[in-house]
């Protein structure tokens, strides 16, 4: 006789197979969860071109794709994730979280070789009640710490991977598998709740509730609605957190990483409540963490716990791929382009800074200010060994060493979407090239051809192999800092018809048609801490180029933790630079964009190889010198006002360039009032 769960699997895949096929190419959500605005496509189908394919190749040859060599005491086969006796925590399942969807975007059987042993020994893990993972904690104190291999955590990341497998792969052992542990956490959460073990599944849980809604798409299975509103009840209540004045403390006790993985948590369950107040509690917060928190990056101040907005404060690794991956999936629930404008902000500036060229070494926290790279303690909730914004491969806490692989593979899988209406959207720019069905269930290719974000010009080429023509609407995000934006079909301009941050081209398409997006960047100011000032293009953030002269150091046996060598950085050129009034009031007059032709060959991210700067006139602060090994308190602007000293301070030419191409830098400045 069949057994019953086989039975639910097999009218649950009939029951969707239906649902598909009720006008819809690709599976958004079941009723009762409030439909996607866009709808996410099977990992695989995007590929990336040009200066993003160059970052994930780069990924490949460096820790992404050799951290079972470069790492072998956590990510070896002694690993607790492989069954073995070494790391039973989140360490395992960050690296594969990363590693798995860079090897299917770039099809490389090298790298999905070295995921499937993560996979299988995942799936042959499951105990009869459905539990799976390492069931004992091998760690220092096994006695004391024996469950905690059994945290609901760490299971969180690894339901990211299995749901990412499934995407590219559509193996249907992972359904069996999640329907298994899903009903063991809906028989056990009671008993048993998110912080039974530790803190940090009460503030992550999106994580799960986000895998339970995709499974019960796919299955229709009632009891994961019941499951989901277990999980939220016992999730920290992130809705009144973002809306009152727990989140204005300059030292509220929110660790950063916490908060950029939980945010999210109102927009995911918006699904299921479809209350509109769950969506504005995260517009509403994400505008009080920039006023009071908040970098021109799109990050903030987190070294550890929150911090403020000082722009020596520090920015962990770790919040910048998990605050992408958040905005990433409530650009998919919302369709709000405000996410998508966060999400690139946060790529194209703080990524290709805080990872090195080679994508071995990073920073555990990163300053927006960042004038000196040393070993020195330095004004961060928590200092680890001082060895904090050191480049290193273990420097600061090795979480981020895990955890970073995620953040350029995700930003690839969600340039492009489907759309409810058969259609195809692209949300995010970057160059790369699609493949989905349209219309009636059309194969398409679409190739997008950009240097953005240095350029403003995006040309999109649509094939078809089998069809002269097709009739699908294409949907176009402009962002908010783009005031004039322009749109030509095979080079005939079209009305710009800007809805809620999306242009949509409805008309039968025919092969080889070409639609060019000019989305016009300016120069501007924007205001942040003590009044100071960043330069903006586009998405990019413009910071001062700070020369600096590079020595590698060795750690000694006792700091081995921490890894072999580490890389400092000290200035060598002028750092303290303000802006004179008159420059910040007259923008256009002096600030003055040159690009530099390079080849898409050559990596665009360092200082040397930069494809644009900016050119400027600043004067030299005298009073404003190194403090504690970091750029002193920032001048305000009322506290540099009216001075005639300062007045008479000659002008010197300064040159800005994009923040992702910097390591020293000044990116928020003082303004001399005139």
């Amino acid at each position: 006789m069949m057994r019953g769960w086989k039975i639910f699997l097999l009218l649950g895949a009939f029951l969707s197979c239906v649902y598909n096929t009720m006008g819809q190419n690709y599976m958004n959500n079941r009723p009762p969860l409030v439909p996607k605005k866009y709808i996410e496509l099977p990992l695989g189908s995007i590929k990336a071109r040009g200066w993003l394919e160059e970052m994930l190749i780069r990924q490949k040859n460096g820790a992404t794709g050799k951290l079972d060599e470069l790492y072998p005491s956590v990510m070896g086969p002694r690993n607790g994730w492989l069954g073995g006796d070494g790391d039973q925590w989140e360490r395992g399942p960050y690296w594969i979280d990363g590693l798995l969807p860079l090897a299917y975007i770039l099809d490389s059987k090298e790298l999905i070789a070295k995921t499937q042993p993560w996979i299988e020994w995942a799936i042959k893990s499951q105990q009869p009640n459905g539990y799976f993972g390492p069931l004992t904690d091998y760690g220092p104190e096994p006695g004391l710490q024996r469950d905690r291999a059994q945290d609901w955590w760490p299971k969180m990341v690894m339901l990211k991977v299995l749901q990412q497998y499934y995407s590219a792969t559509n193996d249907k052992r992972i359904i069996d598998l999640l329907l298994k542990y899903f009903r063991y956490q809906l028989n056990t959460l009671p008993q048993k709740p998110l912080g039974h073990w530790s803190f940090w599944a009460e503030y992550r849980a999106a994580d799960n509730l986000n895998v339970v809604y995709w499974l019960y798409n796919i299955t229709g299975e009632k009891f994961l609605l019941e499951l989901g509103d277990l999980i939220h009840k016992q999730t920290f209540d992130f809705k009144t957190y973002l809306t009152t004045e727990a989140i204005i403390s300059r030292f509220n006790n929110m660790h950063g990483v916490n908060l950029a993985q939980g945010l999210k948590s109102p927009i995911i369950y918006y699904q299921k409540s479809g209350d509109i107040s769950d969506v504005q509690s995260v517009k509403t917060g994400l505008q009080l963490l920039k006023h009071y928190h908040g970098f021109p990056t799109g990050m903030y101040g987190a070294d550890e716990m929150m911090h403020g907005a000082n722009p020596t404060q520090g920015s962990e690794l770790c919040s910048a791929v998990e605050l992408m991956y958040s905005l990433e999936n409530m650009l998919v629930i919302t369709g709000d382009v405000d996410f998508a404008d966060h999400l690139e902000r946060i790529a194209f500036n703080v990524l290709p800074s805080q990872i090195d060229e080679h994508f071995i070494n990073r920073q555990y926290f990163q300053q927006i200010n960042q004038v000196k790279i040393s070993r020195d303690i330095r004004n961060f909730d928590i200092n680890h060994a001082e060895t904090d914004v050191l480049y290193g491969f273990l420097t600061g806490f090795p979480c981020c060493t895990s955890n970073m692989h995620q953040g350029w593979p995700k930003f690839t899988q969600h340039l492009w979407f489907a759309t409810s209406d058969n259609g195809v959207a692209a949300l995010v720019y970057a160059p790369s090239v699609v493949n989905l069905k349209v219309g009636p269930g059309i194969p398409v290719t679409i190739r997008e051809e950009t240097f953005y974000p240095f350029d403003e010009t995006i040309r999109f080429t649509i094939q078809f192999e089998k069809h002269a023509a097709v009739r699908f609407p294409f949907h176009f995000r402009i962002p908010k800092w783009c005031s004039s934006p322009k749109i030509s079909i095979n080079g005939h301009s079209q009305a710009v018809d800007v809805k809620d941050g999306i242009i949509i081209l409805d008309k039968e398409w025919r092969n080889g048609d070409v639609v060019e997006l000019q989305l016009s960047m300016e120069v501007t100011l924007s205001r942040w801490y003590e009044q100071s000032v960043a330069v903006e293009r586009g998405p990019l953030v413009y910071a001062l180029k700070v020369d600096g002269k590079k020595e590698e150091h060795r750690f000694s046996d006792k700091d081995s933790k921490f890894g072999t060598t580490y890389v400092t950085y000290e200035p060598t050129t002028p750092w303290n630079f303000g802006f004179t009034e008159n420059a910040v009031r007259n923008v256009k007059e002096h600030f003055k964009v040159v690009k530099q032709h390079i080849s898409k060959d050559v990596y665009p991210w360092r200082a040397q190889n930069a494809p644009i700067h900016i050119e400027t006139v600043g004067r030299q602060l005298p009073f404003w010198t190194m403090y504690n090994n970091m750029a002193g308190p920032q001048p305000n602007g009322n506290t540099v006002s009216g001075s005639s000293l300062l007045r008479e301070l000659p002008e010197h030419k300064i040159v800005l360039i994009p923040f992702g191409c910097t390591i020293l830098r000044v990116a928020e400045f003082p303004v001399i009032r005139n």
